[in-house]
């Protein structure tokens, strides 16, 4: 089967400081990179679509659900590894805000305070449920997050280092997952379809 992963669009940024959690939706020029996916996916059958349950994944995958005819599944186990955290910096202004975990993740590493194995056991388990529900030709596509898309992609690539790409806001990457369990990358972080957005 065909695996489509792709990061969500840009979001806001959040500065709660009242014990809730963050959970930030899009931002105007998010809202229009989003859209941009439906022609970025038209030549793909899209069989099934996924998002983690936060909400700037549900937004960024509306407007291909809309196009579609699709309900979106959405999965807690596809969250990103700050879901529990009070505030939210988009990764363009991360270096200022908290120059430690940019510097982690510069390098490939989560933030200190993710606790590596419970996050990338629970992202490889949640996918592979994906792609064990898709068997055949089917195509599946996950609006998930760079960390989540990173995870599995080291575990794909047996990499040690966590984060191995640097992905942008609805870049498309592609696994193919045969049924003997080979899972190889076709394509990671393709953004020509929002070439000027990003």
């Amino acid at each position: 089967m065909q695996l489509i992963l792709v990061r969500h669009a840009l979001p806001q940024r959040v500065e709660h400081g009242d014990g809730t959690f963050a959970d930030p939706g899009l931002t105007p020029e998010g809202h229009a990179q989003a859209e941009r996916l439906v022609a970025a996916l038209a030549h793909d059958p899209v069989d099934a679509l996924y998002t983690s349950t936060m909400r700037r994944a549900v937004q960024t995958a509306a407007p291909l659900a809309a196009a579609r005819g699709l309900s979106a599944t959405t999965r807690a186990d596809l969250r990103e590894f700050d879901a529990e955290r009070t505030e939210y910096v988009p990764i363009a202004q991360m270096a200022e805000a908290d120059p430690e975990s940019w510097e982690r993740m510069r390098a490939g590493h989560l933030p200190a305070h993710v606790d590596v194995d419970r996050f990338v056991g629970r992202v490889r388990a949640g996918i592979e449920e994906i792609v064990a529900a898709h068997p055949g030709r089917a195509t599946a596509v996950v609006v998930a997050h760079a960390g989540v898309v990173n995870a599995y992609l080291a575990t794909v690539l047996g990499t040690d280092r966590m984060l191995p790409f640097p992905l942008d806001y609805v870049g498309v990457t592609r696994v193919v997952c045969a049924r003997d369990g080979m899972r190889k990358a076709r394509t990671v972080n393709d953004i020509s379809h929002v070439r000027g957005l990003v």
